[in-house]
């Protein structure tokens, strides 16, 4: 049997996890900042014509709506990278469960809300999305293969279905009320922004609970700091992997609707390499690849991040290939430093 300052290990490990500094917090708003700042230099020097729709409220409402989608991927993906695991099939259950939901909408015939309340579309894509995330779990955790190999698979037969079940073309949808969550202007105007960044607001509040105050969230971060641990502390390993796939894979269902929404239709192509960008934004926020460390502000403010920098390209008229390679270099660094930091703990 472990020590018992193995079995501490997982109380400290928590403290860590759980922000207790609030310097801590800081860190990834001084980036939110620098990255503001770098970009309004760039553009007033070199585009100084977009400076104001740079600042303008209309440009903030747009950024906070393209932020809703890795947003959502990014709270579950922080769940599932603090347990200790990875998800790469993030951007193909997204495609898979918005080709599900446009073919819901149109075996619902327009009329989307069961009662008038619930609108079956989007528990359908949710399920889908939970179903594949269980899947995820129960393979990696039932087998003991790593997440990283089981989920690149997933990435891979998520997006085979997608295609298959869109019969490889875009499945449209007649207008309903879905389409309208990820409009930048919402009707009614009071709301501001649009649906979907309420969505992501809620989410947001609800995983801060989930991961700071539920027991749950304890075992969350206790598998992800010493697995061994926590086995011998009590907690179920494979019962509690496998539900944290399972609602991430819920989620990313979620973001899947919201896709479909700022689409307007179910694109089996769409999300490609999205799974990147939600996992850049987890580790940009602190969290750590070795799991046990990360928290749900510091990704829902690396998910901004990663907005703010596409957004900001676009304002500088930089080419489709140089964001490429822009982002794909912050990732490489987020990861370095990542690993710089878990080597001196």
């Amino acid at each position: 049997m472990p020590s018992t300052e193995d079995a501490s290990s997982v109380d400290s490990s928590l403290a860590k996890g759980y922000g207790k500094s609030f310097f801590a917090l800081l860190i990834p708003i001084s980036g939110l900042i620098f990255v503001f700042l770098l970009l309004f230099l760039l553009i007033f020097f070199y585009v100084p014509d977009n400076v104001e729709n740079f600042l303008s409220i209309q440009n903030l409402k747009t950024i906070l709506k393209q932020t809703v989608i890795v947003g959502i991927g990014a709270l579950a993906m922080t769940m599932i990278i603090v347990s200790g695991g990875i998800d790469l099939s993030a951007g193909s259950v997204v495609a898979l469960t918005a080709v599900a939901c446009a073919h819901a909408v149109n075996w619902c015939d327009g009329n989307i809300f069961i009662g008038g309340i619930i609108p079956l579309p989007v528990l359908f894509a949710i399920m889908i999305g939970a179903a594949v995330g269980y899947l995820n779990g129960m393979i990696s955790a039932r087998l003991g293969i790593a997440p990283f190999i089981v989920t690149l698979g997933m990435m891979l037969v998520a997006r085979g279905l997608a295609e298959g079940f869109a019969d490889e073309t875009v499945v449209r949808s007649p207008d309903n009320f879905l389409k309208t969550l990820m409009m930048r202007e919402p009707d009614p105007k009071w709301l501001v922004f649009a649906y979907g960044v309420w969505i992501n607001i809620f989410l947001f509040l609800m995983m801060v609970i989930l991961m700071r105050f539920s027991v749950f969230g304890r075992r969350i971060y206790a598998l992800g700091a010493n697995e061994e641990a926590a086995r011998y502390s009590g907690i179920n390993v494979i019962r509690n992997r496998i539900l944290i796939f399972t609602l991430g894979g819920a989620m990313f269902g979620l973001a899947g609707v919201m896709s479909y929404a700022e689409i307007g239709d179910g694109d089996p192509t769409t999300a490609v390499a999205l799974e990147l960008d939600i996992i850049a934004a987890v580790v940009i926020g602190g969290a750590s690849l070795a799991g046990g460390r990360g928290t749900v502000f510091g990704s829902m403010i690396g998910a901004i991040i990663i907005t703010l920098l596409y957004n900001g390209c676009v304002m500088l008229r930089v080419d489709d290939w140089v964001q490429k390679v822009l982002i794909g270099g912050i990732i490489v660094a987020a990861v370095w430093v990542d690993g710089i930091r878990t080597q001196r703990k």
